[in-house]
């Protein structure tokens, strides 16, 4: 009885092993993931804090700078990334961005991919990306899902 024990006990740990080892040799190399700090500290009076919270979101950090630098054939480019809120609701988190007139968004499946792949990118435990238009009282939700297939139209 002791051996038959002992056999699943090795067969147990052998799969586990083999499981990590898999998992290690399948991860993508040199993945790096944004650590957001705390933000700007949020004004109480802040009209984009407010409509957010009382859409149900609460507001857990304000405007984030992250830093770029970019190396176009050995030149040096700074610029930066903004994300003007982080919000949380029903346990999930979502970047906020805020509607601008001098960065109209396009509407489109391409331009909001150029627009806003990249915080889905960076920051991966992200819901979605909320697109807050203080003006008309809107807030739209930009979701990515980088391994589904597109839904084909019937004809």
């Amino acid at each position: 009885m002791d051996g038959i024990v002992m056999i699943a006990a090795a067969l147990l740990i052998g799969f586990w092993v083999y499981r990590a080892f898999y998992n290690w040799l399948h991860e993508p190399r040199g993945m790096k993931r944004l650590v957001l700090g705390r933000g700007e500290i949020l004004a109480p009076d802040d009209p984009h804090v407010l409509f957010l919270e009382s859409q149900g979101y609460e507001v857990v950090s304000g405007k984030h700078r992250v830093p770029l630098v970019v190396d176009l054939d050995g030149q040096e480019m700074y610029s930066r990334l903004y994300v003007d809120y982080i919000v949380v609701r029903d346990d999930s988190m979502y970047a906020v961005k805020l509607v601008r007139d001098r960065q109209p968004m396009e509407w489109t499946g391409s331009g909001l991919r150029d627009r806003l792949l990249v915080f889905t990118l960076l920051l991966p435990e992200l819901e979605g990306i909320l697109i807050v238009d203080i003006e008309y009282n809107t807030i739209r939700t930009v979701k990515f899902d980088i391994n589904l297939e597109p839904k084909l139209k019937e004809a």
